[in-house]
């Protein structure tokens, strides 16, 4: 499955927002934070703001806050906001179709589809707030490869 940019951005802004929601920020901070443009991101947040799911906070030192409860929304609440269609790339189109072999195809597809929406649905942000904080802390294969260099130990290969 293909998302847009715009759903990639409004699920690194909506998780941004959630991770702190007393903190506000500005679009302009969330978009250097992920290397996105600001202007694409201004579109996204009105459509978040629309939604319910972030609020924005005029004046000075204004910007944006989370707004909804992270132990309750979804992926699947952020994605379905701007994907029209969640279905799978897998898709059986022409004569094919009518035989026993197509439509088999297409089962196989649907199901890629339903799979698709209820893992998505099964993601609140809080618990994948919890596994970025882990993926954080975790070193990366460059920093275990660093220390292995610097121990006494020999590198596994």
């Amino acid at each position: 499955m293909k998302i847009q940019k715009s759903t990639t951005f409004a699920l690194f802004a909506v998780l941004e927002l959630a991770r702190d929601p007393e903190v506000q920020l500005a679009t302009g901070e969330i978009a250097e934070a992920y290397d996105i443009s600001v202007h694409h991101l201004a579109k996204v947040m009105r459509q978040l703001v629309r939604a319910g799911l972030i609020q924005s906070v005029r004046g000075a030192g204004g910007g944006y806050k989370f707004s909804a409860n992270p132990n309750r929304i979804t992926l699947y609440d952020v994605v379905a906001l701007f994907e029209d269609n969640l279905a799978s790339d897998f898709e059986v189109s022409g004569a094919s179709v009518g035989t026993g072999i197509g439509r088999a195809l297409q089962m196989v597809g649907d199901e890629i589809e339903d799979l698709t929406r209820a893992t998505l649905q099964s993601i609140t942000l809080t618990t994948l707030l919890r596994h970025a904080a882990r993926a954080e802390a975790a070193p990366t294969p460059v920093e275990i490869r660093e220390a292995v260099l610097e121990s006494d130990l020999e590198p596994l290969t």
